[in-house]
């Protein structure tokens, strides 16, 4: 027959090993200290169990202390421009925490039941400092030409000059829906933004109000992209996961059926954002030729196609480009001579498939 306290300490042994492997990598160590001096009031401890628990201990300080450097780490200096294809994948919500989707699959309709009521956030966020003024990237909506797949849209982007906090402002420019092109749109229109804040890790949109508009769910989903890419965008962040909020209150339907009770992540670039856009110039601009025309594209073979087209003459100018890598969004510029007068300037895409024109920007310039 084995000896009872052999059986004992092996009984022990294993409960401190399942103990080590349920340890997450967080601060957890006044927890475990207080088990370990609760235990050491037993009189019947032995020297080898002290000592493992302290070992426990140890580890768990030191895992704790590893996370939180490495999370300093990540986050800084994260650069803002258009991402590749490789960027954080889109989150939707559910009942059991954030679920990775695409942006074609639909965010669920919501219908909270008696545990799922929505929540005041506890305030123990932080409030960017304000600025006398700074350019900031906003996102709209506008039309994918030529593209039949997918809900029709794309994300455009245009940089605004704001002052006061600027992914607050950013959010109300979005929220505005006056865009200075006329192509651009916002489906954020009637909702009232009162403030952004952060906290480990997550930034927080307050609203007043909702968009009164309900959306379908392929539609929803980007609009939802919308708002995230242009909070990211004026902090510089594109890790940091955007929780919205209504009177403070997570958990109230966004759009009538997107789930609020967790934060939401970024979708892939090539997902969402517009495959070409035009940077510079900016719609309405007066310019004198030549002029040099910037943007940012994601081409097949970098061919990035191109026409100024003269509104009253209707002449047309032509040619290609190439991005200067391919296989990514990556930036492109092409100089023309113009004559005065009034020119629409289109940057686009061929087809390889049968040579339709798709995913065209357009600007119009004045030449003088």
């Amino acid at each position: 027959m084995n000896d009872p306290d052999d059986r004992f300490d092996e009984l022990m042994r294993r409960a401190l090993a399942d103990e080590a492997d349920r340890i997450e990598p967080a601060d957890r160590l006044h927890e475990i200290q207080s088990r370990v001096r609760s235990e050491r009031k037993v009189g019947t401890r032995r020297p080898w169990m002290i000592a493992a628990g302290a070992a426990v201990v140890g580890t768990a300080a030191a895992i704790g202390a590893f996370t939180m450097l490495g999370d300093d780490v990540r986050n800084t200096g994260e650069p803002e421009v258009a991402g590749p294809p490789a960027t954080t994948s889109a989150t939707t919500s559910s009942t059991t925490g954030p679920a990775t989707t695409s942006p074609s699959q639909a965010p669920q309709p919501t219908t909270p039941g008696p545990s799922d009521q929505p929540s005041v956030a506890k305030d123990r966020s932080t409030t960017e400092p304000s600025v006398k003024r700074k350019a900031v990237s906003v996102y709209w909506l506008g039309k994918s030409t030529g593209n039949d797949s997918g809900v029709g849209v794309r994300l455009y982007r245009t940089f605004v000059p704001v002052s006061g906090r600027p992914a607050l402002e950013a959010v109300r420019v979005m929220a505005s829906g006056k865009s200075d092109d006329p192509d651009y749109y916002s489906l954020w229109q009637d909702a009232t933004p009162v403030s952004v804040t952060q906290y480990d890790g997550v930034v927080t949109v307050d609203f007043k109000t909702y968009p009164r508009q309900k959306l379908e769910t392929g539609m929803a989903q980007v609009a939802v992209q919308q708002l995230v890419y242009t909070v990211q965008g004026a902090l510089g962040d594109q890790t940091a996961q955007v929780r919205v909020t209504q009177q403070g209150r997570s958990g109230v339907p966004l759009f009538g059926l997107v789930d609020t009770r967790q934060p939401f992540s970024r979708a892939q670039a090539a997902d969402v954002q517009a495959l070409v856009w035009i940077n510079s110039p900016t719609e309405g601009t007066v310019i004198r030729s030549p002029l040099t025309v910037e943007g940012i594209a994601a081409a097949f073979e970098a061919v990035v196609n191109w026409r100024a087209t003269n509104e009253k003459t209707r002449q047309v100018v032509q040619g290609q480009t190439t991005t200067k890598q391919g296989q990514g969004f990556s930036p492109f510029s092409f100089t023309t001579k113009l004559a005065p007068g009034a020119w629409q300037l289109d940057a686009y895409l061929i087809s390889p498939q049968d040579g339709r024109i798709t995913d065209l920007d357009s600007k119009t310039v004045i030449v003088r």
